[in-house]
């Protein structure tokens, strides 16, 4: 028999553990058919919780449950590539534990895999019962990335993938600490299939996910899969040498005809002012870059395992 394993990182979602659970053992019998057996790795990120306590009440009555705890929390990309270490079956499938990613679909995608195709992925289409603002943002973040990226970065697409074994191993070779699973899953190819639904809001709880924080994830995504801010900051410092130049030769001209007249300091401050904030901006970008490249040299290992059952 075949074996699939299900990677759900959590982060303070005791409540869903046991739903999540239920939800998706319904797929058992269709698995059953198909020769496949089910397994089920909780990733706990570090939660403040009772998620580890639920889901060790799950390992006692189900040896198929599996419970990998970190030692603080590391954050979800790393809660990914943890359970990509340990799932250990011929197929590896992930899913929010607050069940906006519907384990009912499991069966169509993998129908997909058997016709061939090397995973399955999904996207949602609507944005129903999100803050209209963060929507918003959400879209301009994957049209930025359409158009500065080489990498596929479909809108609306979740992190709820199917994926071959193969896959899975294409995955493990990317060994950086600054992960950004979504743009990873395009760069490595492979023959994706694309399934969509609905916005399913969570079922209990609360999400994790800040405006702040989806900022600095979308600034994570932007950095590790373009080189297109770098290329700005280069053509802001070519735009401002040509506009000083052009500006000195006016200057020059305007004395020569005009003599020297005192008047033009608010505008001077503002040109100043303007110049200095584009320096700061293309320097910021710069830090960025720098930052990452930092963070990787140190070589710190992506998660600490505090137990593991």
């Amino acid at each position: 028999m075949k074996l699939l394993s299900a990677v759900v990182p959590c982060y303070n979602e005791e409540g869903n553990v046991a739903d999540f659970y239920t939800e998706f053992m319904k797929n058992e019998a269709f698995f059953r058919e198909k020769d496949v057996e089910l397994e089920l790795w909780y990733i706990d990120d570090g939660s403040k919780d009772a998620t580890a306590a639920e889901v060790k009440k799950l390992i006692q009555k189900d040896s198929r449950v599996h419970l990998l705890s970190f030692s603080r929390n590391f954050g979800k990309e790393a809660a990914i590539y943890a359970g990509l270490e340990k799932a250990g079956g011929d197929y590896v499938v992930f899913l929010d534990a607050d069940l906006q990613d519907p384990p009912a679909i499991l069966p169509e995608m993998y129908g997909y895999i058997e016709q061939g195709y090397d995973s399955v992925a999904t996207r949602r289409v609507t944005r129903k019962g999100e803050p209209v603002i963060r929507s918003f943002f959400a879209r301009m973040f994957y049209k930025i990335m359409r158009r500065i990226s080489t990498t596929e970065i479909v809108d609306g697409a979740r992190d709820y993938r199917l994926m071959t074994r193969q896959v899975v191993e294409a995955l493990l070779s990317l060994k950086e600490y600054n992960r950004f699973t979504k743009g990873m899953f395009g760069w490595v190819g492979f023959e994706t299939k694309w399934l969509e639904y609905d916005n399913i809001e969570r079922k209990k709880g609360e999400t994790k996910w800040s405006f702040w924080k989806l900022f600095i994830y979308s600034m994570e995504g932007i950095t590790s899969f373009s080189t297109a801010p770098l290329a700005f900051a280069s053509f802001m410092g070519v735009l401002f040498c040509l506009a000083a130049f052009a500006l000195i030769i006016f200057t020059i001209v305007r004395k020569a005809l005009f003599g020297d007249p005192t008047s033009g300091w608010p505008s001077l401050v503002c040109i100043i002012s303007l110049i200095s904030g584009v320096q700061l901006f293309c320097l910021g970008i710069l830090g960025q870059y720098l930052a990452k490249t930092y963070m990787e040299v140190k070589n710190r290992p992506i998660y600490l395992i505090k137990e593991e059952i």
